[in-house]
């Protein structure tokens, strides 16, 4: 999880994945409030752990830096919210990756050819494209300044962005746990805005991605050592009834 948060630190949009652990099964050599003798009982027992266990990966979703990279089909969401894609097998998808092209048709697709929501066409002979905060995508052609409107990104929300399932290229599903995807205008309803000529950045943060990858080190180590120790003392043991 860590190396790979690391690998996507210069992703665009990218969310750092923690991982969630809990303990598990134990033995119990001697219960708690057993007799210790015919007066008294023990205020503790005694009970052997089998170690622990990753229980999930947890996404955080919080945003990531704004750059500006004056592309003006690089938009970036500030606030809430997903755009909408379509895949190549129809199946509507989400990312918060901004970096958009246009196609041989003139739709908006996403680095892998995906169509963008609501986007519309831009014609070839456009000169200049807009999209406001609210993300209406307008065009300008040669010889006039009015604009025409092409189309208006269709942007979701979940009541739990942590249960998407992730798809890799940044782009996610709905899952049982996330919720189905609510549409909205950018900026109404609690919606994030659009930011036209930016990419929002990932939220990894490497110098505590490399604390966390040496205390993970130093916690093998660790327990390596202590089953190395184990395995010795057993060793011994055996030896000694021989």
């Amino acid at each position: 999880v860590i190396t790979n948060n690391l690998a996507n630190s210069q992703t665009t949009a990218f969310k750092r994945v923690q991982p969630m652990f809990q303990d598990l099964l134990y033995t119990t050599l001697r219960s708690a409030g057993s007799a210790s003798n015919a007066q008294n009982l023990l205020p503790t027992g005694l009970q052997i752990g089998a170690g622990a266990a990753v229980t999930s990966t947890e996404r955080n979703n919080i945003q990531g830096g704004l750059i500006q990279t004056g592309n003006q089909l690089d938009v970036a969401i500030q606030g809430n919210g997903y755009f909408q894609i379509q895949l190549a097998d129809g199946t509507l998808a989400y990312t918060r990756n901004g970096s958009f092209s246009l196609s041989a048709t003139g739709q908006i697709v996403t680095a892998q050819g995906n169509v963008v929501g609501g986007a519309g066409v831009i014609p070839a002979t456009a000169t200049g494209i807009t999209i406001n905060t609210a993300g209406l995508v307008q065009y300008t052609v040669q010889g006039s300044t009015n604009l025409i409107q092409a189309g208006q990104l269709i942007m979701a929300s979940f009541a739990n962005p942590a249960g998407l399932q992730a798809l890799g290229d940044t782009n996610f599903l709905p899952t049982p746990s996330s919720g189905t995807a609510q549409t909205q205008i950018a900026g109404t309803n609690g919606m994030g805005t659009i930011n036209q000529y930016y990419l929002e950045q990932s939220n990894v943060n490497v110098a505590e991605e490399m604390v966390n990858l040496i205390a993970a080190q130093r916690a093998y180590e660790i327990n390596t050592r202590a089953v190395t120790a184990s395995d010795q003392i057993l060793q011994r043991v055996s030896n000694l009834g021989q």
